[in-house]
């Protein structure tokens, strides 16, 4: 398979502190790939390079072929990516349709924003919510809207960070079953501390430590890393 996205020697310096060093990540087309590691491992800082948000020290991010490291965010989402925040970005004081249309109308300039809408707001289970303030949400519901502002845009990659943060174990249950739906469809790359979830969704996991790759492979390859289980899972395991 091809590669979606491909970065390569990625890395972030903050006033010298190395938050991501040398970086190499391969996402082929249609696989779920989750981005596991400990808190302060560069995780987040990562996926800000990759969705244009931050800009690298160093290093090269490309999609599908095309060299995008010095593209901007806005333009990264015209290529078809679409980047979920670990802290909830909703409009709040638009109702939960209104999020979801402003979201599709960034590929549906003058088409079928209504359709979008419910097929989004369906997936993640909050079409009878449609009507409510997006403010009056629980937090849980915020990161589902979130999602579904996502799903709107149809992306060839969908990233999402930390999005069964807050949620139910039921909601939980419904994320893993959109993830399987979207499987082969969407490239999906998720930032995920339930590793519950990382072990059923994920084709493949990268485990960060420190900024850097620690490892990287199948579920399986990954539980059963000693140097994984060492850095960070742990009795998670």
């Amino acid at each position: 398979m091809s590669a979606l996205l491909s970065t390569r020697g990625l890395s972030k310096h903050f006033d010298g502190l190395v938050a991501v060093s040398d970086v190499d990540l391969d996402l082929t087309v249609g696989e779920v790939r989750a981005l596991i590691g400990p808190n302060g491992a560069g995780k987040t800082t990562l996926v800000g390079m990759i969705c244009g948000r931050i800009a690298p020290s160093s290093g090269t991010v490309a999609f599908d072929g095309r060299d995008i490291t010095a593209l901007p965010a806005h333009k990264r989402i015209g290529l078809g990516m679409a980047y979920t925040f670990q802290i909830t970005s909703v409009f709040a004081r638009l109702s939960v349709r209104e999020n979801v249309a402003l979201a599709a109308r960034r590929r549906l300039a003058g088409g079928d924003v209504n359709s979008a809408v419910r097929e989004a707001l369906a997936q993640v289970g909050l079409e009878e919510r449609a009507g409510e303030e997006a403010g009056n949400l629980s937090y849980g519901h915020q990161r589902l809207l979130e999602i579904a502002m996502g799903l709107a845009q149809a992306p060839r990659l969908l990233i999402l960070d930390e999005p069964t943060q807050g949620l139910s174990e039921g909601e939980i249950a419904r994320f893993t079953g959109l993830i399987e739906g979207l499987r082969g469809q969407t490239t999906v790359l998720l930032i995920e501390h339930n590793m519950r979830v990382v072990w059923d969704v994920a084709d493949r996991v990268t485990v960060l430590n420190f900024g850097e790759v620690l490892a990287e492979g199948t579920p399986q390859e990954i539980h059963e890393n000693r140097a994984v289980q060492a850095a960070y899972l742990g009795t998670e395991a």
